[in-house]
Protein backbone atom coordinates (compact mmCIF):
# COMPACT_ATOMS: atom_id res chain seq x y z
CA UNK A 1 0.00 0.00 0.00
CA UNK A 2 0.98 3.42 -0.92
CA UNK A 3 0.17 6.31 1.27
CA UNK A 4 -0.03 9.85 -0.65
CA UNK A 5 1.39 12.71 0.71
CA UNK A 6 -0.85 15.98 1.31
CA UNK A 7 -1.02 19.64 2.01
CA UNK A 8 0.11 21.55 5.28
CA UNK A 9 -3.04 23.76 6.29
CA UNK A 10 -2.49 26.18 8.95
CA UNK A 11 -6.20 27.41 11.41
CA UNK A 12 -8.30 29.54 9.80
CA UNK A 13 -8.11 27.78 5.80
CA UNK A 14 -8.84 23.96 6.49
CA UNK A 15 -10.88 22.58 3.64
CA UNK A 16 -14.50 22.68 3.82
CA UNK A 17 -14.19 25.89 6.60
CA UNK A 18 -14.18 28.70 4.03
CA UNK A 19 -16.75 29.55 1.35
CA UNK A 20 -14.91 27.90 -1.83
CA UNK A 21 -12.48 25.26 -1.91
CA UNK A 22 -10.85 23.50 -5.19
CA UNK A 23 -8.49 20.54 -5.08
CA UNK A 24 -6.83 19.62 -8.66
CA UNK A 25 -3.96 16.93 -9.23
CA UNK A 26 -2.22 15.72 -12.04
CA UNK A 27 0.68 12.30 -12.01
CA UNK A 28 2.16 11.94 -15.41
CA UNK A 29 5.74 10.73 -16.52
CA UNK A 30 8.37 11.87 -18.52
CA UNK A 31 9.30 15.02 -16.20
CA UNK A 32 10.93 14.95 -12.60
CA UNK A 33 9.39 17.05 -9.29
CA UNK A 34 12.91 19.36 -9.47
CA UNK A 35 11.97 20.50 -13.23
CA UNK A 36 8.01 20.86 -12.11
CA UNK A 37 9.57 22.93 -9.20
CA UNK A 38 11.53 25.16 -11.08
CA UNK A 39 9.01 26.72 -13.47
CA UNK A 40 6.31 26.70 -10.73
CA UNK A 41 8.65 28.92 -8.22
CA UNK A 42 10.12 30.92 -11.35
CA UNK A 43 7.08 33.71 -11.46
CA UNK A 44 8.80 34.62 -14.63
CA UNK A 45 7.57 31.35 -16.01
CA UNK A 46 3.85 31.92 -15.16
CA UNK A 47 2.17 33.67 -17.89
CA UNK A 48 4.09 31.57 -20.85
CA UNK A 49 2.00 28.43 -19.88
CA UNK A 50 -0.82 30.07 -17.59
CA UNK A 51 -3.12 32.54 -19.09
CA UNK A 52 -5.21 33.86 -16.27
CA UNK A 53 -2.47 35.74 -14.57
CA UNK A 54 -1.14 38.85 -15.33
CA UNK A 55 1.02 41.83 -13.40
CA UNK A 56 2.97 39.68 -11.40
CA UNK A 57 5.33 42.07 -9.12
CA UNK A 58 7.35 42.09 -5.88
CA UNK A 59 6.36 45.15 -3.58
CA UNK A 60 9.04 44.22 -1.07
CA UNK A 61 11.67 43.83 -3.02
CA UNK A 62 13.00 40.11 -4.75
CA UNK A 63 11.62 37.85 -6.62
CA UNK A 64 10.99 36.79 -9.80
CA UNK A 65 11.57 33.36 -8.36
CA UNK A 66 9.48 32.80 -5.24
CA UNK A 67 11.12 31.94 -1.53
CA UNK A 68 10.16 31.66 2.05
CA UNK A 69 8.22 34.89 3.13
CA UNK A 70 8.61 36.59 -0.04
CA UNK A 71 5.76 39.24 -1.09
CA UNK A 72 4.41 39.27 -4.33
CA UNK A 73 0.93 40.73 -5.60
CA UNK A 74 -1.07 39.72 -9.18
CA UNK A 75 -3.70 40.28 -10.90
CA UNK A 76 -6.20 37.52 -11.39
CA UNK A 77 -7.70 37.57 -15.11
CA UNK A 78 -11.30 35.78 -16.40
CA UNK A 79 -13.13 36.29 -13.08
CA UNK A 80 -14.75 39.85 -12.52
CA UNK A 81 -14.99 39.96 -8.95
CA UNK A 82 -11.46 39.22 -8.66
CA UNK A 83 -8.80 42.36 -8.18
CA UNK A 84 -4.95 42.49 -7.24
CA UNK A 85 -4.36 39.81 -4.81
CA UNK A 86 -1.86 40.91 -2.65
CA UNK A 87 0.38 37.39 -1.31
CA UNK A 88 3.00 36.17 1.04
CA UNK A 89 4.75 32.95 0.68
CA UNK A 90 3.84 30.69 3.76
CA UNK A 91 5.49 27.34 2.99
CA UNK A 92 8.58 27.24 0.99
CA UNK A 93 10.29 23.67 0.81
CA UNK A 94 11.71 22.52 -2.43
CA UNK A 95 11.33 18.57 -3.46
CA UNK A 96 14.44 16.28 -2.48
CA UNK A 97 15.13 12.56 -2.45
CA UNK A 98 12.01 11.06 -0.98
CA UNK A 99 10.49 14.72 0.42
CA UNK A 100 8.03 16.26 -1.47
CA UNK A 101 8.61 20.11 -2.17
CA UNK A 102 5.69 22.02 -0.32
CA UNK A 103 4.92 25.80 -1.49
CA UNK A 104 2.37 28.06 -0.52
CA UNK A 105 1.12 31.42 -0.23
CA UNK A 106 -1.62 33.70 1.18
CA UNK A 107 -3.60 36.10 -0.93
CA UNK A 108 -5.54 38.85 -0.02
CA UNK A 109 -7.95 41.05 -1.87
CA UNK A 110 -8.85 44.06 -0.03
CA UNK A 111 -12.10 46.58 -0.65
CA UNK A 112 -15.65 46.61 0.39
CA UNK A 113 -16.96 43.99 2.68
CA UNK A 114 -18.06 42.64 -1.07
CA UNK A 115 -15.00 42.73 -2.32
CA UNK A 116 -13.08 41.11 0.42
CA UNK A 117 -11.19 37.66 -0.34
CA UNK A 118 -8.44 35.99 1.61
CA UNK A 119 -7.01 32.41 0.75
CA UNK A 120 -4.23 29.85 1.00
CA UNK A 121 -3.08 28.19 -1.95
CA UNK A 122 -0.97 25.30 -1.62
CA UNK A 123 1.13 22.91 -3.99
CA UNK A 124 2.86 19.44 -3.21
CA UNK A 125 5.45 18.56 -6.20
CA UNK A 126 6.60 14.91 -5.43
CA UNK A 127 8.80 12.04 -7.57
CA UNK A 128 6.83 9.01 -7.36
CA UNK A 129 8.48 5.23 -8.15
CA UNK A 130 8.48 4.58 -12.11
CA UNK A 131 9.26 7.84 -13.51
CA UNK A 132 6.50 9.67 -12.05
CA UNK A 133 5.65 12.74 -10.69
CA UNK A 134 2.48 14.18 -8.68
CA UNK A 135 1.55 17.61 -8.49
CA UNK A 136 -1.50 18.55 -6.27
CA UNK A 137 -2.76 21.92 -6.07
CA UNK A 138 -5.28 23.12 -3.90
CA UNK A 139 -7.14 26.51 -2.12
CA UNK A 140 -9.10 27.60 0.56
CA UNK A 141 -11.22 30.84 -0.52
CA UNK A 142 -12.72 32.64 2.00
CA UNK A 143 -14.98 36.27 1.78
CA UNK A 144 -17.62 36.65 -0.98
CA UNK A 145 -16.14 36.47 -3.98
CA UNK A 146 -15.02 32.93 -3.14
CA UNK A 147 -18.79 31.98 -2.24
CA UNK A 148 -19.88 33.75 -5.48
CA UNK A 149 -17.34 31.56 -7.59
CA UNK A 150 -18.66 28.29 -5.63
CA UNK A 151 -22.06 28.64 -6.52
CA UNK A 152 -21.23 28.25 -10.35
CA UNK A 153 -21.14 25.11 -12.10
CA UNK A 154 -18.28 23.79 -13.22
CA UNK A 155 -15.94 26.22 -10.66
CA UNK A 156 -14.53 28.28 -12.11
CA UNK A 157 -11.34 28.26 -10.15
CA UNK A 158 -11.37 24.09 -10.55
CA UNK A 159 -11.42 24.74 -14.13
CA UNK A 160 -8.54 27.94 -13.78
CA UNK A 161 -6.38 25.64 -11.35
CA UNK A 162 -6.56 22.64 -14.07
CA UNK A 163 -5.21 25.16 -16.72
CA UNK A 164 -2.62 26.13 -14.48
CA UNK A 165 -1.53 22.69 -14.11
CA UNK A 166 -1.31 21.42 -17.19
CA UNK A 167 -0.03 24.28 -18.68
CA UNK A 168 3.08 23.75 -15.68
CA UNK A 169 3.14 20.12 -17.06
CA UNK A 170 3.56 21.13 -20.27
CA UNK A 171 6.26 23.85 -19.80
CA UNK A 172 8.17 21.51 -17.08
CA UNK A 173 8.26 18.55 -19.87
CA UNK A 174 9.42 20.98 -23.00
CA UNK A 175 6.26 20.63 -24.83
CA UNK A 176 5.97 24.40 -24.63
CA UNK A 177 7.38 26.86 -26.72
CA UNK A 178 8.43 29.64 -24.17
Amino acid sequence: MTTQNAINWPEGYLPGTGDNFVSNEVIVQGVTAARVWRFLTDTSTWETYYGNITGISFPEGGGPVLEGGLAFSFEPVGAPSLHTQNARVVEFRAPAEGVPGRLSWTARQEGTPEERLDVLHAWLVEDLPGGRVRVLTQETQIGRPAAELARQLPDPMLNAHQSWLNGLIEAASGRLAA
